[in-house]
This record gives C-alpha cells, structure tokens and sequence, in this order.
C-alpha cells in the first residue's frame, strides 16, 4: 500500500502548528517583530509622538541607536516606546534580584510557659522572646497547663498579658490568647520588617568588624613605634590605660 508525502505544518510567527497552544513568551516584541501598520510611540523621555507608521517608528529607532519596543500590545493601535532595551531589561533583573533577596519568609518561633513559671525563668524566656521579635519572627506562645491548673485559665490570661505588656516595643499580639485543649496560645507579631531588622543586624555587624580593624590597626601602631625606640634605644612612651585614672594607694 503506497503513502503520499507528509508536509510538516506551515510554521506561524516562528512556531509550528504543533505548539500554538504552547505557552506565551512574557518578552515584549521589539523593532522587526512588531507586525502591525501603525503604532503610538513614545519618545524615550516619556513624551508623547502620536499615531505613526511602523517604517517610520523604526526609523526614528535607528537614528537614535535605541530599540522600538512594544509596552501596551491590547491597545489600538499598539503603544511603542523608544528605549535602550538591552539597559532596560538588565535594571529590571537587577530590581528583581534586589527584591528577592529582601523578601524574607515568614518563620514562626515558639516558646513554652507554664502558669506558675518563676521569675527567673519568666525573664529568660522572655529575653528569647524579644530576640525573635527583633529578628522580625513572630512568636507563638503556649501556657502549657497539667493537673489541676486546667481549672484555672486565668493563670494563663494573666501570664499571656504580662509577657505582651514587657514585649510591647518590640512586638504586638496578632492572634488573642485563645483555650486550645491542654494549652494556652498567643501569636506575637514583630513590629518592624524582617528586611529591616536583617538591615539593621546587618549595619551593627560592619560597625562591630570595623571598630575591631580601627583597634587592630591601632594596636600595630603602637607596636611598630615600641619598636623603633627599643631600636634607637629611647625610653617607650606607655599608652595610659584605665587602671592609671585609680588611686595608687588601692589595695586591688
């Protein structure tokens, strides 16, 4: 049994017929793919040219050494904006980058109370709690009630109330304390950004690393003149310390 020849499908705006159903390209048309007649360009400034024909629109892009680049393709006619799109797409990755980076998951810490917690405890405890926060996590608390004390939740109420009011610069309750069970809970949520609170961490860091290298370097300093004058064979001058200030006649 004899087959005629298959002829492939014609290919349609650079694709086959196979893969029209196939996902759009998010990139905009620039200079000879933009297949219309007329376009609204735009001047690379932002003003306004009007309603000219293609030919035209991308020989203005030629004189300028600048690209025609389609912005608004469901507009009648398609709004065209001349543009360096080379630069253009390379500041919007970076401001991508940029934003990916400062956004910040949402982690949620937890931390464990019983209703007759002493101070001790309660201060430790709370110290971690306003580490978080300051970190920009939110903390869930949990009063963990045994016995007995599931009769009395006001414990809890009142312990959960305590720690908000401490915490309050640092912190506001996001979900009310609510009876789930055994336990007790409370959300805190922190009251600056986790991209600020990374921003400020970030800032003490450089400022701890160089005061360390202005001490390092000062410490060098005076090695290298202790040096020179054990050489030269002069008396060293002895930098004045804090225990030169107390009174010689303290017994330390």
């Amino acid at each position: 049994m004899a087959f005629g020849t298959f002829s492939s499908p014609r290919p349609v705006g650079g694709r086959t017929g196979n893969n029209l159903g196939g996902p759009i390209s998010p990139e905009p048309r620039i200079n000879e793919r933009i297949h219309v007649n007329e376009v609204r360009l735009v001047g690379p400034n932002g003003e306004q040219v009007g309603i000219v024909r293609i030919e035209d629109a991308l020989r203005l892009a030629r004189e300028a050494d600048l690209d025609l680049v389609e912005v608004a393709a469901q507009a009648r006619p398609p709004v065209c904006k001349l543009m360096d799109y080379g630069k253009f797409k390379y500041e919007a990755d970076q401001k991508a980058r940029e934003s990916r980076r400062n956004q910040a998951n949402t982690v949620i810490k937890e931390m464990k109370l019983r209703p007759k917690i002493d101070d001790h405890d309660y201060e430790t405890k709370k110290g971690h709690v306003v580490r978080f926060l300051k970190a920009g996590d939110k903390v869930k608390i949990t009063i963990m009630f045994r016995g007995r004390e599931q009769s009395r939740p006001q414990l809890g109420f009142d312990l959960l109330k305590r720690l908000a009011d401490d915490v309050a610069e640092d912190g506001v309750i996001e979900s009310a304390p609510k009876q789930d069970g055994r336990n007790m809970l409370m959300v805190l949520a922190p009251t600056r950004k986790k991209a600020e609170a990374r921003a400020e961490a970030k800032a003490e860091k450089d400022a701890r690393a160089a005061t360390r290298a202005a001490n390092a370097l000062a410490e060098e300093r005076e090695l290298a003149e202790r040096r020179a004058a054990a050489h030269a064979g002069q008396p060293v001058k002895r930098r004045r310390g804090p225990a030169d200030n107390l009174d010689p006649d303290i017994d330390l």
